[in-house]
């Protein structure tokens, strides 16, 4: 009798599984009628989410963040650099999306990412109209030297909501950040300071004495929100990306300012409360990225 009944759970999970391949849209729609989804998730939710300060340890900043199953890798390399001439007092950050094939079987070896570049583009506006970084602190020398900024992000599990996740891993990354010593050399050039010639304090200028942290103002934050009928489906999966066409992302700082509001096709939307909703879910959301950047921040403070 109980083999019975195992084998009838059995076929009624595949039986599941097959309607879930062939109609995956009319599988979620019978649980948003529900109000929950697949995984039980509730619809206004996101996803469990972990941070991890310090992931590589030859990065001058660098963070590992996880929302759900989508994982990031963030690494900042800070180097010296000639400031331009419309900007002599300011330095520069230089911003990379990677999504190697092992992130998605989306993604093909020897061919970019389509998303990839558009990501790029999205995180370096945002990080730089935030006001999360003031520039001028890059700078060293007025008109001679600033700092670089390589900001790479890769992506290690494309499992939805790819913005949010690279995002929170480089606000992540640049609180770990760590500015290197630097020093003028005999020729009166600035150049990096290795840790041996720190720990020997050998009788060079330096231009900064110590390694230092990066003051950071207003930390963007941001939520995505897929729109289908009525319902509002924050953090969505990849699934539910791919089935749903309309996307709506919501970036606001750590005041729970607007910073952005990215809706990238799909239909025009009826009403203005849809936006409202999404932007009062945002703000439910920096208070939660914002606790637990702050635990993560804790717990590398005490390791």
């Amino acid at each position: 009798m109980a083999a019975a009944n195992g084998s009838s759970d059995l076929s009624s999970e595949m039986e599941v599984d097959a309607f879930r391949r062939l109609f995956p849209l009319r599988y979620h729609e019978h649980h948003l009628l529900k109000s929950v989804r697949p995984d039980a998730q509730k619809l206004g939710s996101a996803r469990d989410t972990t941070l991890a300060l310090g992931a590589v340890a030859s990065a001058d900043g660098s963070a590992l963040a996880k929302i759900g199953s989508t994982t990031m890798l963030a690494a900042i390399k800070m180097e010296v650099m000639t400031p331009t001439v419309e900007c002599p007092d300011e330095g520069s950050i230089a911003v990379e999306f990677h999504m190697p094939p092992i992130c998605s079987p989306l993604v093909r070896p020897g061919r970019p990412a389509e998303a990839a570049s558009v990501i790029s583009k999205q995180l370096s506006d945002t990080i730089l109209s935030s006001g999360m970084i003031d520039l001028k602190e890059l700078c060293l020398v007025g008109g001679k030297a600033a700092w670089m900024a390589y900001l790479d992000i890769y992506c290690l599990d494309a499992d939805g909501a790819l913005f949010d996740t690279a995002l929170l891993s480089a606000v992540t990354a640049f609180s770990h950040l760590n500015i290197p010593v630097v020093s003028l050399n005999d020729d009166g050039r600035i150049v990096l300071v290795s840790e041996d010639t720190v720990r020997l304090k050998l009788e060079k200028e330096h231009v900064n004495t110590e390694k230092r942290k990066l003051i950071l103002n207003s930390l963007p934050f941001s939520l995505t929100c897929i729109l289908h009928k009525n319902y509002i489906l924050a953090d969505p999966t990849a699934e539910e990306e791919y089935i749903m066409e309309t996307i709506v992302t919501v970036v606001l700082d750590s005041s729970y300012q607007l910073v952005s509001l990215n809706k990238p096709g799909g239909p025009v939307l009826s009403h203005t409360s849809v936006i409202q909703d999404c932007i009062a879910l945002a703000r439910r959301r920096v208070k939660e990225l914002q606790s637990v950047l702050n635990e993560a921040i804790s717990d590398m403070e005490v390791d």
